[in-house]
């Protein structure tokens, strides 16, 4: 199973269009603005299918949530080729959505029940680091094929045609997963059910401190990644251009090479990241000392990132665009196990869908503020210094609110 399940994030993530999107959005003559709507719109609606997805595919079947999902992700993907006007792409942006919401959180129980059965799950970060590493390799090959195919299209749409094949073949890879991985599933649909059982869940989170504590600590860390992490595409265009190479090629294909070969990097130091964060977490003391210094060390990068916009160290920012997706795989593993620890296993689905709401609101809210802020500042080398500031103030809060000592019974790596 552990090859299903690392073929599953190796296949998901072939999202040729990912280091491209903002690209393909400029494309379509968007302003920096209107992609932040549409990043919150995507958000609003994961949030809205988010918690009673996981609660359907705790109760009905997670497979069948998943290949829902997936199948959700190829229609948006259709739509996005094929979309020319603003109010067409918030139409693939909500099958995008209905994706999103069917998989976050689903997978990762489905992998924890797995180890349970195997009775590993002392074994959760590492064996969660390892299924991440190959879905940051997958995601490394992607980006290889998407900077290729921009450069021998000279378009950003075809992208998302060619993202549609991978996802026919995650399809197929669910049907081979085993039957006891969908859970108990009841026949009987009944949305007082799906209501009990996420109100069940709601409440013991909001009476677990420890869990209330790590889904609130996940939330800011992976809502301030998502919003941020797109502002690299345009930052290396800038740098694509004043670079003397490849002069004989056009502004895009000079930008797809650059793109191409830092995102590989990125994926590459981000895989052994994910495969690494056992290994981290043991040498910084275990889950919760790590994560207090993982906030520790991200505070003083984005720090350090503000004088690197005034002084238009663009490598040195690219630079530090890899160093933050490092500590994002690091950290994942991490907070999952926390959360795992915390929680109940019966709920994990749903448990996890809330932490994945909680991001989806806090992107909701914030891209569409970054996105205009970005847009109002004029000077080309201090365009992105929003970035840096957002993410010291998030961070910042994260640690002016920490404990000094995790709130309940957290489980220790050995």
């Amino acid at each position: 199973m552990l090859f299903r399940f690392s073929l599953y994030g190796f296949l998901k993530n072939q999202k040729y269009y990912e280091p491209f999107l903002i690209f393909a959005f400029l494309e379509k003559g968007l302003s920096f603005f209107e992609i932040g709507l549409l990043i919150g719109f995507r958000e609003l609606c994961i949030n809205l299918f988010e918690i009673p997805s996981g609660a359907v595919a705790d109760l009905y079947g997670k497979r069948r949530a998943m290949i829902f999902s997936f199948v959700s992700y190829i229609f948006s993907f259709v739509v996005f080729a094929l979309s020319i006007h603003v109010s067409v792409l918030f139409g693939a942006m909500f099958f995008f959505a209905i994706g999103e919401a069917f998989r976050t959180g689903t997978h990762k129980a489905m992998i924890f029940t797995w180890l349970e059965r195997e009775n590993r799950i002392n074994e959760k970060t590492k064996v969660y680091g390892f299924t991440r590493s190959w879905s940051q390799t997958g995601s490394a090959l992607s980006v290889v094929i998407a900077a290729l195919i921009v450069i021998f299209s000279g378009n950003y749409s075809q992208i998302f045609w060619y993202s549609i094949v991978p996802y026919i073949f995650g399809v197929i890879n669910f049907l081979g997963y085993p039957a006891f991985l969908d859970g108990e599933r009841k026949h009987a649909v009944s949305l007082k059910k799906i209501s009990t059982h996420l109100l069940d869940t709601v409440r013991d989170i909001w009476k677990n401190r420890a869990l209330g504590r790590t889904l609130v600590e996940s939330m800011t860390q992976d809502g301030t990644y998502s919003t941020v992490k797109d502002y690299l595409q345009p930052i290396l265009k800038h740098a694509a251009l004043a670079m003397p190479l490849f002069l004989y090629l056009d502004d895009q294909k000079r930008a797809a090479i650059l793109v191409g070969a830092v995102y590989f990097v990125l994926h590459m130091v981000s895989s052994y990241a994910s495969r690494s964060a056992h290994r981290v977490c043991t040498a910084l003391g275990g889950e919760h000392p790590a994560r207090q210094k993982i906030w520790i060390f991200e505070f003083f990068l984005f720090l350090l990132m503000i004088p690197l916009f005034f002084l238009n160290l663009t490598s040195l920012l690219i630079a530090a665009f890899i160093v933050l997706a490092l500590i994002q795989n690091v950290w994942r593993p991490i907070v999952l196990a926390l959360i795992d620890t915390t929680s109940d296993a019966e709920k994990g689905a749903t448990i996890l869908s809330v932490e994945s709401q909680a991001k989806s609101l806090f992107v909701m809210l914030a891209a569409p503020l970054l996105g205009h802020t970005v847009d109002l500042i004029r000077a080309p080398n201090l365009q992105f210094l929003p970035i840096a500031v957002f993410g010291l103030l998030m961070v910042g809060l994260m640690l002016l609110t920490s404990r000094r000592k995790p709130v309940g019974s957290v489980q220790t790596i050995e």
